[in-house]
């Protein structure tokens, strides 16, 4: 049998890791077996529907480079691929269900509902009393006649249970009087629920192993009825397991982004995401942890799930970007880094002028013939510096301000002054530290590093009393790229203006 798989996202929010998680495993099985990746777009939540949230799911994917064989926009023979295209469908299999005695017609009004609800949190019982499972015609026709538009409800037997093999879990199995009783299949409105449209559509669409979160758990025993009571042969399942934050509690906003919006805007990779969620619940060997996408495509497996639940760790992912990010050619890395430096309006958008203000209301390094290309070039010289220091694209302007921004005296002057050291012994330093910075074309980077070091010396002072003054000088920041680097990209003159604020300043 073909491996066919499919994503199910329902276009009512962001697509979020858990779903992504979802969705890489997914794809990752299709193509280790050779086998169908399909999208499906659930969108039967009319009232909930967001065309923004279906195009994240384009946007999405396509950036992190999963592509699917069949789905909505590039069609396939099982379409079409909207449950909202497919309610024909849907009517068709409740009729057969109907016609066998395996579903009823349920009138009761949403207030009556409402009512039960009440009572049941009340009285401790749970779910609808089953008040219409028996009516005849006559008074079926009755209540239509009123104009009352039914629901559609499956009968769950008293006695029994509902058993299936996880691929990953076992044995589960679940008695019938646990679950919710006759639960409802098809709206009012005409629209399946969720749990209908699932079987249906996993049938018809021949999808053979559905692999989705363990919080699908609890409604497999539904769906297995429903494929006894169609007369279908169920899926193999395999149900991963939870992502939760390193409190042990499901992921969620309260432990930081979750949405892969958010993973973009501050500047993650899309090849450090994808790999790092593919070891959620899911490793190679002890060791392994880089792959790339081509990699994960031929090693991935289900026997190398783990059933335990997958922690999140944001630190972790961060050092994974770091890695990918110094893994990058300069020239990919100014293009990643550029959309930030534009928001920032340290690099000018498109072919706009170079002046104008910055975000942080700092006057643009003024000069004549300053355009976009020599700003550009500017950014190219500087990737080396600031490769080594960067975990997310989004730290970019920050690293890179001083050499785009006049930076010069926009800080306090305590930045300036090393831990027990005063503002004339800080002073002082600067003050003997400046023929160096003068005289610094004359040297190489070890012969420059050399003579801050003799400087030092002859203070009695430590080197790092020496360099953190000038850097905060030079960058505005105790924070900065490599500081001989710094001085380089900025030019004697530029260096030694800002050299000579900074001894104001103090």
């Amino acid at each position: 049998m073909m491996v066919r798989v499919r994503y199910a996202p329902s276009p009512t929010g962001l697509q979020h890791i858990g779903g992504v998680r979802t969705a890489l495993f997914n794809y990752l099985f299709a193509r280790a077996q050779g086998g169908a990746f399909v999208l499906r777009i659930e969108d039967t939540d009319q009232e909930r529907y967001s065309e923004e949230a279906l195009e994240d799911i384009y946007a999405t994917f396509e950036w992190l480079g999963i592509s699917w064989d069949e789905g909505p926009d590039r069609g396939g023979p099982y379409g079409p691929y909207f449950q909202s295209q497919r309610l024909e469908r849907y009517h068709k299999a409740v009729r057969s269900l109907l016609d066998a005695g395996k579903a009823y017609e349920c009138f009761c009004s949403a207030e009556r509902l409402a009512g039960l609800r009440s009572e049941g949190a009340r009285d401790g019982v749970v779910g609808y009393d089953r008040r219409c499972r028996n009516l005849d015609d006559e008074q079926r026709a009755a209540y239509r006649a009123e104009g009352i538009t039914p629901v559609v409800r499956l009968k769950v037997p008293d006695n029994g249970a509902a058993s299936f093999e996880d691929l990953l879990l076992g044995t589960v199995k679940r008695k019938y009087k646990d679950l919710s009783p006759d639960p409802i299949i098809l709206k009012s409105d005409g629209f399946p629920t969720y749990h209908l449209a699932n079987v249906v559509d996993d049938h018809e669409m021949e999808i053979s192993h559905v692999l989705r979160a363990q919080e699908w758990l609890s409604s497999t025993p539904l769906h297995i009825l429903l494929y006894e009571a169609f007369g279908y042969e169920p899926p193999r399942y395999c149900h991963l397991p939870f992502v939760t934050g390193k409190d042990g509690q499901k992921l969620s906003k309260r432990h930081g982004a979750t949405s892969v919006v958010e993973f973009r805007k501050q500047g993650y990779l899309p090849e450090a995401l994808t790999n790092y969620i593919a070891l959620l619940g899911w490793s190679y060997d002890d060791s392994r942890e880089f792959f790339t996408l081509r990699e994960l495509e031929q090693l991935f497996s289900i026997e190398k799930l783990n059933k335990a639940p997958a922690v999140f760790d944001y630190k972790k992912l961060e050092w994974f970007n770091g890695n990918y990010i110094r893994d990058c050619s300069d020239e990919r890395l100014f293009e990643l880094m550029r959309p930030y430096l534009e928001a920032a309006e340290l690099l000018p958008a498109g072919n706009a002028s170079a002046g104008g203000a910055t975000a942080a209301g700092e006057s643009r390094r003024p000069g004549p013939g300053a355009d976009e290309s020599h700003e550009a070039d500017v950014v190219r010289n500087a990737v080396p510096l600031v490769r080594e220091r960067l975990k997310l694209l989004s730290e970019a302007p920050e690293l890179l301000r001083f050499l785009l921004a006049d930076v010069t005296g926009n800080y306090d002057a305590e930045e300036l002054i090393p831990k027990k050291m005063d503002a004339q012994a800080t002073e002082a330093l600067l003050q003997a530290v400046r023929p160096v910075v003068a005289a610094m074309e004359q040297y190489d980077d070890e012969q420059l590093e050399a003579e801050f070091r003799r400087l030092a010396e002859r203070h009695e002072t430590k080197l790092g009393n020496v360099m953190m003054p000038l850097r905060v000088a030079i960058t505005g920041s105790r924070t900065s790229p490599p500081l001989i680097g710094s001085l380089r990209l900025l030019g004697t003159d530029r260096a030694l203006a800002r050299v000579d604020a900074a001894i104001a300043k103090l």
